[in-house]
């Protein structure tokens, strides 16, 4: 029922806001204003005005006086009249059928992106900080190159530059020497701007790469714009298998963060990196972008959002035992979850079947375990380990083993204990290394 009530809010009001949806929604599940507060890093009086107005919306909306906390059992008993039920449907878009399968970044206005509150506002917020450096971590399939898709949507209204670099599609041949990397780094940088590659003008090999790199920077790019440049590193975790690259570059975006403190014209320069692991690539401490700016971290969704997701699809999850089962079986892995529900709202597969073969090569993520099977098949090391892990329960990892299968998004850590992620992974993976 919260989702028509939501559904309501949104076609009677030009906005409901993700923090505001966010707050409905963990006020359905009970939670206190000050459990909010600390999950979602706001101050409490903010998420209490937040609260205030929603109830005093939803009040005048459902003609009924509504309280946080009675709020589950006021929805409950409440039905929608007819005249609010063509409402909703009349403000509702058509679900896409077969548009949008969930291989890529999902696009800046899909509907099955669900927002993650408070992340995407502190994302927001950030940008618009002076030589801000952000950092989003999360295994791979999380979301992060959505979420970037979105910083850089944020930041062309407010007159910003914006430029996004996935490193995984950097030649290998560029992880040979930090100054092949450094020079396709700025070129990209400059053709992404439609400014002029001006290398050979800037770079001197008396200097050395990364002072070139930083004058190329300041002369070539932040001068010729004058106004804040967004810029986004994607699968920055690329580099922690080049360490020769790893420790020239990474410590140059620490110091391009610090100069921010000294010169304004660096102060334009805002950064966001995405990577899938810690790294585990030995910098100092001081050199190391990984302990500065402000860090998110993804998490997996969780049950009020896959609910929310699953009524997106314009499915049911509650009189559905079949699908509930199965949104246990993936756990709030964003891909495992929209790829299974991809395939049930286009009728491709019916809950029965879905559950039946997920963990198999017969269901529909079987490339998907091709894919992770064949990268550790690649590393023998990685594979004992993760096999150990499925063995266990609970097992105690190397630190870079773990970073590893975390990347991957095969393991969790619950304290120092590795354990599969999901149990759809345990379930395929078992039989795998049985046979």
């Amino acid at each position: 029922m919260i989702e028509q009530v939501i559904a309501l809010l949104k076609a009677s009001r030009a906005e409901l806001t993700p923090v505001q949806e966010w707050v409905l929604w963990q006020s359905w599940e009970a939670k206190t204003y000050g459990e909010m507060a600390a999950a979602g890093h706001y101050r409490v009086e903010y998420i209490r005005r937040v609260g205030a107005e929603l109830w005093a919306e939803l009040s005048e909306l459902l003609q009924m006086p509504i309280t946080k906390p009675h709020l589950r059992a006021q929805i409950e008993a409440y039905a929608l009249s007819p005249e609010q039920q063509q409402q909703i449907a009349a403000a509702q878009r058509p679900v896409p059928q077969f548009s949008e399968f969930p291989s890529a970044p999902l696009a800046v206005d899909s509907e099955f992106y669900l927002p993650r509150p408070p992340i995407e506002d502190l994302a927001f917020a950030c940008i618009r900080e002076p030589g801000s450096l952000l950092r989003i971590k999360a295994p791979t399939k999380m979301g992060k190159s959505s979420l970037i898709l979105r910083i850089l949507a944020a930041a062309k209204p407010l007159g910003y530059q914006a430029v996004a670099l996935d490193l995984q599609q950097a030649d290998q041949a560029l992880f040979v020497s930090a100054d092949r990397f450094l020079r396709w780094f700025c070129a990209n940088v400059s053709l992404r701007l439609d400014l002029p590659s001006q290398l050979d003008q800037f770079w001197d090999d008396d200097l050395g790469s990364k002072m070139s790199c930083t004058y190329y920077f300041e002369k070539a790019i932040l001068a010729p714009l004058r106004r804040p440049l967004v810029l986004a590193l994607d699968e920055v975790n690329c580099l922690f298998g080049h360490p020769a690259v790893a420790t020239e570059f990474l410590p140059l975006l620490r110091a391009w963060h610090a100069r921010a403190r000294q010169l304004p014209q660096w102060q334009n320069l805002r950064l966001v990196l995405a990577y899938s692991t810690e790294v585990y690539v030995p910098l100092n401490l001081n050199q190391s972008p990984f302990n500065v700016g402000l860090p998110l971290e993804l998490p997996p969704l969780n049950e009020a959002q896959v609910q929310q997701l699953v009524w997106r699809y314009g499915l049911d999850l509650k009189s559905n035992a079949k699908l509930s089962q199965f949104v246990s079986l993936v756990g709030g892995y964003p891909y495992l979850v929209q790829l299974g529900l991809y395939h049930l709202q286009s009728g491709r597969a019916s809950p029965d079947q879905l559950l039946a073969e997920a963990a198999t090569e017969a269901g529909i993520y079987r490339q998907h375990f091709r894919q992770l099977l064949g990268l550790l098949q690649a590393e023998p090391l990685l594979l004992e380990a993760f096999k150990q892990v499925i063995a266990a329960d609970g097992l105690k990892l190397e630190a870079v083993t773990a970073y590893r299968l975390t990347s991957l998004g095969l393991i969790q850590l619950r304290g120092n204990l590795a354990v599969p992620s999901c149990e759809l992974y345990r379930a395929y993976f078992s039989d795998q290394f049985l046979a």
